[in-house]
């Protein structure tokens, strides 16, 4: 019973629970960040396309 209330109150692997979540918030934004650019990026890489292909390149 002391062991499980010593390692309750053990605070060392807060931190690591703590930047876990951080890492994973950051991970979301950038894979966010990467979805809305690349469809962006899509239909401009698409009308390049389209106009070399217009112009038989």
């Amino acid at each position: 019973m002391v062991c499980l209330l010593k390692f309750l109150k053990e605070e060392a692997g807060a931190t690591a629970v703590e930047y876990a979540v951080m890492l994973a918030l950051i991970l979301l934004a950038c894979v966010g960040a990467i979805k809305v650019l690349g469809d962006s990026s899509d239909g401009m890489w698409g009308n390049n396309y389209s106009q070399l292909k217009a112009n038989g390149f």
